[in-house]
């Protein structure tokens, strides 16, 4: 490789390097003109002195519009004013391509427009931030979750039948077969966890909600854990590692990065087990307390676990929902029937429901009468009940969704900004 990064300039301190990216702003004066260089890695000044270069490398300099390609070369020297501690003295200018007219000016605007130009408004220093956590984020949870044995397995996006029913998943045609796009890959994963113990499946997954709110995405994108033997407690203390693991894994590696956001990281500091915990009887007497009123056996909506969730400083569990608001698969409590062993898992600061998991049925007769009562084809499951009659044991997993832990962890008000793509109601282009 004929050039340097500009993370790795500090190393050449002194040194002539060559630097490859593109200008991301620009000052002149009449003897100097000082730019901004971005590659991806960061961002550095190089200062071009019409004492010291060509004027054909003067007038280069003078060219480069915002968002041109551009190679630079000279020598490093070390100002602590400057982006990153360095800059770059610069000696030889070479425009690959001139951007003319480049849409996205320094002034404010308005997020459709942005939206319309996603395609180019990730080169802005805010959404390579975000998308820098959103790769640590999914880098700390899959080490975390490889360094203690669960093993990777791949589940299929194309489904014959759905996890919790039909309603909101798109359907589409398979030859001469309907077929779904999937929202989860729980089923198969709890196929793999019979023959593997622990695995995880990390992809994406896709809800037909025609939700237009702050934390829905169409498309998003989950890893979702299962372990043979794990029962509910198991499953509660997985999550609780995993999550504080990943969160102190961004804070230790992408601190610039939260500081560009604003991020009031003190908040994220706090999160540390042991998470706290109330059922979701104890959470109906909080939001009646603050004079909300629910039913017990409603569902929480986003007001709820907000109200929630904010009375601690860390995330929250609220375990054991009443059975008919949860999926047909998830194990009874033993002590109280009508309640399942599952958990929500919400983050604080008004983020809402980042994690959502429970201990599987796995007794035959109870999941074939689940089935029944929930109203599905028991031909498109009888896979499924074939792990209950062929070596079944308890099992418990989760999924956690990746979209709303970036929005959280970088304190975003919106999910939009937290994949570089998003698909929202309206929203299928770019």
């Amino acid at each position: 490789m004929d050039w340097t990064y500009i993370s790795e300039v500090g190393s050449h301190e002194g040194q002539d390097v060559t630097l490859k990216g593109w200008l991301y702003n620009k000052r002149s004066s009449g003897k100097l003109h000082f730019l901004l260089i971005r590659d991806g890695t960061g961002v550095i000044q190089g200062v071009v002195s019409r004492a010291d270069v060509s004027p054909e490398t003067f007038d280069a300099a003078g060219s480069l519009t915002q968002e041109s390609s551009v190679e630079v070369s000279g020598r490093v020297r070390a100002d602590a004013r400057a982006p990153g501690g360095y800059e770059l003295a610069v000696a030889e200018v070479k425009p690959v391509q001139i951007a003319h007219d480049y849409p996205i000016s320094p002034k404010e605007h308005g997020v459709d427009f942005l939206m319309d130009h996603r395609h180019l408004w990730l080169r802005s220093s805010r959404q390579h931030a975000i998308l820098r956590i959103r790769a640590t984020i999914i880098s700390a949870i899959r080490s975390y979750l490889d360094d203690h044995r669960f093993t990777l397995v791949d589940s299929p996006i194309l489904t014959p039948s759905a996890c919790e029913g039909t309603t909101t998943l798109f359907e589409t045609t398979y030859f001469d077969e309907k077929a779904y796009l999937s929202q989860s890959g729980q089923l198969y994963l709890e196929s793999a966890a019979m023959a593997l113990g622990k695995v995880y499946c990390f992809g994406p997954a896709f809800r037909a909600e025609k939700s237009k709110t702050r934390r829905h995405l169409i498309e998003f994108w989950i890893v979702e854990p299962e372990a043979a033997y794990f029962e509910h407690e198991d499953n509660l203390r997985l999550q609780e590692a995993l999550v504080s693991h990943t969160v102190q894994t961004v804070l230790r590696e992408r601190r610039r990065e939260l500081d560009l956001l604003e991020r009031d990281v003190s908040k994220l500091e706090a999160v540390q087990p042991p998470f706290p915990r109330i059922t979701y009887d104890r959470a109906i007497e909080i939001l009646r307390e603050r004079g909300i009123e629910r039913t017990w056996g409603d569902d929480f909506g986003a007001p709820d676990e907000t109200a929630l969730a904010n009375l601690y400083d860390r995330p929250l569990f609220i375990e054991k929902y009443p059975s008919k608001v949860k999926a047909f698969y998830m194990q009874p409590d033993p002590s109280r029937p009508e309640l399942a062993l599952c958990d929500d898992l919400l983050a604080p600061e008004g983020y809402g429901e980042i994690i959502g998991g429970s201990q599987r049925i796995h007794d035959l007769e109870l999941l074939e009468r689940r089935l029944d009562e929930h109203q599905l084809p028991r031909e498109a499951y009888e896979w499924y009940l074939d792990l209950r009659r062929y070596g079944s044991v308890p099992h418990s997993g989760f999924g956690l969704g990746i979209e709303r832990t970036v929005a959280w962890v970088c304190g975003l008000e919106h999910v939009r900004e937290t994949i570089p793509f998003p698909r929202m109601l309206y929203r299928l282009y770019p």
